[in-house]
């Protein structure tokens, strides 16, 4: 699995990048083909409290799955996208076996 980290207008630290590391590396025990993932986390309107936005894009063999979450951390937000993805790809796979 290829992991790959995009911050928008500012740099990301490398404890958030080795968290997002850890947390996106759990998606292959739902998923063992998972070739791509790839994070965008971007501050938007800086004047609010919930301002960071995490993007996760996961691409496995013919299909890829997207989420987005908004909150008050960028950690808190990848949180959130790791589990909405979690169950995209839950669902996908429970389709697969019910054919």
């Amino acid at each position: 699995m290829k992991l790959r980290i995009q911050s928008i207008n500012f740099d990301a630290s490398k404890a958030l990048e080795a968290y997002i590391n850890k947390k996106t590396s759990k998606l292959e025990k739902f998923f063992d083909e998972i070739m791509n993932v790839e994070v965008y986390l971007k501050v938007v309107k800086p004047e609010s409290a919930a301002n960071k936005q995490a993007e996760i894009k996961v691409s496995i063999p013919g299909e890829d799955f997207f989420a987005s979450k908004t909150c008050d951390t960028f950690e808190e937000a990848v949180d959130l996208t790791v589990v909405a993805l979690e169950k995209q790809i839950r669902k996908f796979k429970e389709k697969i076996i019910n054919k």
